[in-house]
């Protein structure tokens, strides 16, 4: 289990509720296609994941986005053995760390791949990629009201990541994050649901250092409609 310090400070911001730009910015991503290039090393990595998955027999895809040291893959990977978990991260570092704090056998039904989720939720769009189940865990909020446009629904690729998955699921310390989340998959036509949220058993380190210091927890769920 990964190490737990019951010391993370509470986020602090000036806003309140949902950013007051933040329809404006959805539709205009609507309407105007995200043109930037994708990147040979997300290439590469996207091509490596695609290739381990069909090895494993196209099993149920799920995405674990911005993975960091991997526990959430593999707490994925253990509760659903019949499907297959790609993990996604930017960090190197974070994706190759020692797993000596992982204390069970370790499943098979997994992918880690270095790559930018920018430009991996686009190839899953542009691919028809068929993903199952997706997971959006304690992204950085960019708290500051300056900062909507590096929260992922703020985004130029919020379009490809809210057309990710059958479920999709967010989850946050930061109420507001949540709440925005929500909003914009229903602007992008996804019905989503937010609530309180305390986990049985942690799935990142970050869940469990925020659930240790007290912090409120949120999430929000998207089933795409048939």
């Amino acid at each position: 289990m990964a190490p737990m310090f019951a010391n993370s400070r509470t986020i602090s911001s000036a806003q309140t509720d949902i950013h007051d730009q933040l329809a404006a910015r959805v539709q205009r991503h609507l309407d105007e296609p995200f043109r930037k290039p994708i990147g040979a090393p997300s290439q590469q990595a996207f091509d490596a994941a695609s290739e381990a998955w069909q090895r494993a027999g196209a099993k149920p895809l799920i995405i674990d986005a911005g993975c960091g040291i991997g526990e959430s893959t593999l707490r994925l990977a253990t509760a659903f053995p019949d499907h297959y978990v790609i993990g996604v991260d930017q960090s190197e570092k974070r994706l190759t760390a020692g797993k000596d704090w992982w204390d069970a056998e370790m499943p098979v039904n997994f992918h880690w791949a270095r790559a930018d989720l920018v430009d991996f939720w686009r190839l899953l769009q542009q691919g028809g990629v068929h993903v199952v189940r997706h997971y959006v865990l304690y992204p950085n909020p960019w708290p500051k009201i300056g900062h909507l446009g590096r929260r992922w629904q703020g985004h130029a690729v919020f379009p490809a990541l809210a057309a990710c998955g059958d479920y999709l699921e967010c989850r946050s310390n930061w109420k507001v994050y949540i709440d925005e989340f929500a909003a914009a998959l229903t602007m992008v036509g996804r019905p989503a649901q937010t609530e309180a949220w305390q986990p049985e058993t942690p799935m990142t380190p970050f869940e469990r250092k925020y659930g240790a210091s007290g912090h409120g927890l949120w999430r929000c769920t998207s089933l795409r409609l048939a």
